[in-house]
């Protein structure tokens, strides 16, 4: 009787020893080089949405203007 009592403890035993295994074989990198930023061109697509913003702003500026006018 006492074989059904130990099986079980040395099963968990070995599954919790498996999971544990891998993150404690886990090393840092060599230290090689560094991943480099992507580069995004943010000048050309920034400064036409900028000016677009500005356009539609005025734009509705003077659609105001013009119904209190008349």
């Amino acid at each position: 009787m006492k074989n059904y009592t130990i099986l079980p403890a040395l099963a968990s035993a070995l599954v919790l020893g498996l999971l544990t295994m891998g993150p404690a074989q886990a090393q840092p990198g060599t230290g090689g080089p560094a991943p480099q930023p992507a580069a995004v061109p943010l000048d050309g697509g920034a400064s036409l949405l900028l000016a677009s913003g500005v356009a539609f702003g005025l734009k509705k500026l003077r659609d105001r203007r013009r119904v209190r006018q008349e």
